[in-house]
């Protein structure tokens, strides 16, 4: 690993390449922050996946992709005389010291689960902090992590079940909410106008066990997110299987009955369980 001289000076490197490029190459000089903004999202997406993927080569090269971006957002706001790096990095360490008053203040504290307990409080103190417990959600988060984040904060504060497993009583309850609402959706007795109510309450329910279950995994540390992307790649390779077999039969989609797919099916995963 690298001194902290090495760090420091791989650092000034990046930012020597940064001015190079933003005055020199015709493609980065004409960028602006609503230009990198959807590359940005892309990249941010890219070192996630790498990271559930546990694959250490391409995190530490998708970092360096996110690391230009912060780099590059700080030049633009260097070039607007609003702010720069250096701005940029004083900011975060006065707000991580505001925040860890157990480290760089006298307040004691003997566990991870105390300093959350504190932390939303601490936050709402803090100069241009967040006035409200949620305004800290941005509302353009994936639905799936806002739940998460939103509960999480809610818990930081108090606002939480006793125990963990009282959870579970909200997550049946919900179900059954939704069972009920769905079955009327598709009531043959209902008008249109009917069913289209029903349909619409039915979607209200579906989003309130969703938001149950993300709660349950919560109460049980479970990443919501980081699960739900597990099954997509487990679904994605498991149907490669199935189609991959249906090839090697020179058989397309429409050859095949449910009962050779869900054969293959049952063999991609008799693999996967030996292989993990």
């Amino acid at each position: 690993m690298h001194t902290k001289e090495e760090k420091m000076k791989a650092f000034g490197r990046l930012l020597d390449v940064m001015d190079d490029l933003r005055e020199k190459c015709p493609w980065d000089k004409k960028q602006t922050n609503e230009s990198l903004r959807p590359n940005t999202i892309e990249e941010t997406y890219e070192l996630c996946d790498a990271l559930i993927k546990e694959d250490n080569a391409n995190i530490c090269k998708e970092l360096g992709d996110v690391l230009l971006h912060i780099v590059f957002y700080s030049k633009i706001g260097e070039e607007k005389d609003a702010f720069d790096v250096a701005d940029v990095c004083n900011h975060l360490c006065d707000k991580l010291i505001f925040r860890h008053p157990h480290v760089y203040g006298d307040v004691k504290v003997n566990n991870a689960n105390e300093v959350l307990q504190t932390w939303e409080q601490i936050k709402t103190k803090e100069k241009d902090g967040n006035e409200t417990v949620l305004s800290g959600v941005p509302d353009t988060l994936p639905s799936l992590i806002k739940a998460y984040r939103i509960q999480d904060k809610a818990h930081n504060v108090g606002f939480d079940w006793a125990e963990r497993r009282e959870v579970w009583k909200k997550v049946k309850e919900e179900i059954a909410e939704f069972e009920d609402e769905i079955e009327k959706s598709y009531s043959e007795t209902q008008t249109d106008e009917e069913r289209e109510k029903a349909k619409q309450h039915a979607t209200e329910e579906f989003g309130d066990v969703m938001f149950s279950l993300i709660n349950a995994a919560r109460k049980y540390k479970i990443s919501p997110d980081n699960a739900l992307e597990m099954t997509n790649q487990k679904f994605i390779r498991r149907f490669s299987y199935v189609e991959k077999k249906a090839k090697e039969n020179g058989k397309g989609w429409k050859d095949l009955t449910l009962e050779e797919m869900d054969k293959w099916w049952d063999e991609a995963k008799s693999i996967q369980k030996k292989e993990s």
